[in-house]
């Protein structure tokens, strides 16, 4: 780790409305000699099955991120201080070969993740997962996957299609890049094709706290359950916007009814501080069904949240 990083430009010199819009303005990758986090961005959307547009979320998301601040007082660290991260632009991947796609961002995530570093992947759809933990799990084995969504995204197909982004976790799972025993999903809402769909996915490895389990239980019973079933595993951060209510995140392409607060998810995230996260995605987050950029606000949030949590600390081990 670099003794001293290179942070976000100074707002106080250089508008945050001005320059490249890197995440948070944070370096390029190429301006720095190493990262211990690459945020990188996957347009790419051509795993949808209902409204398309995240292929320009990875723009949209940054845009948004300009806001961010330096200093995270709730977690109480100042993650590009006490590591790099840089911006290395966006995965070029096929729009008319879901399959060629795949193989690309596997392969680039693997390059950008090599060694030691980290990446948190802003998207794009959730078909980007399969790539994403197809690489990451080159270096840690199975992991522990964390899914933030309405959808449990272990369908089989559609349409005859393996790979879309209704389905990366259960290909995951058959691939055996998922521990079975400590992975879950949180935010699950909305109606489904049948009962079936829980029997398989609780087959596949997850559990689930649905997002009514919020108003039974309470918030400190969902991190406490969280927590639990994590573990000591490394994890993987998988979160598709529209684990959120469409009040806080109309932007996105399936939307459901009865979803998570921001205030919610944020205070889920810092909850992740001392778990070992290996990586991390930020998904469907559709532009063009935003307003006022109140998705890509989230998002952008969210993102920094989920470094915030990455950031080493002196009384922890692991990250």
């Amino acid at each position: 780790m670099s003794p001293t990083p290179i942070g976000p430009s100074d707002a106080s010199v250089s508008p945050r409305y001005a320059g490249i819009a890197t995440f948070a303005r944070l370096p390029r990758l190429e301006d720095v000699d190493h990262a211990d986090i690459v945020v990188v961005g996957v347009p790419f959307d051509s795993g949808v099955s209902y409204r398309p547009g995240a292929r320009f979320g990875p723009a949209h998301v940054r845009e948004a991120s300009r806001l961010l601040r330096p200093y995270n007082p709730v977690q109480d660290v100042e993650p590009f201080s006490t590591q790099q991260i840089a911006d290395a632009g966006d995965i070029a991947a096929n729009p008319f070969s879901i399959e060629e796609a795949v193989g690309q961002i596997e392969e680039a995530a693997t390059h950008l993740g090599a060694g030691d570093t980290r990446l948190l992947t802003i998207g794009g759809d959730h078909t980007i997962a399969l790539p994403l933990l197809r690489a990451v799990t080159k270096k840690t084995g199975p992991v522990a996957v964390l899914h933030f969504d309405a959808h449990l995204d272990t369908w089989d197909t559609y349409f005859g299609a393996p790979v879309t982004h209704g389905t990366p976790f259960r290909r995951a799972s058959e691939e055996g890049l998922i521990d079975l025993e400590t992975s879950l999903h949180i935010g699950i809402r909305g109606p489904l094709y049948s009962q079936q769909d829980l029997t398989d996915d609780a087959r596949l490895g997850f559990a689930v706290i649905a997002a009514h389990e919020f108003e039974t239980a309470g918030l400190a019973t969902v991190i406490e359950r969280m927590l639990a079933r994590l573990g000591d595993r490394p994890v993987y951060v998988s979160v598709d916007i529209d684990v959120l209510d469409p009040a806080h995140a109309p932007g996105t392409g399936t939307p459901e009814a009865g979803g998570l607060t921001s205030r919610e998810l944020l205070t889920i995230i810092r909850a992740l501080r001392g778990v070992r996260i290996v990586g991390a995605d930020v998904v469907e987050v559709a532009p063009a069904y935003d307003h006022a950029q109140i998705t890509a606000v989230a998002a952008s949030h969210v993102a920094y949240e989920i470094l915030s949590a990455m950031t080493p600390r002196a009384d922890q081990t692991g990250n």
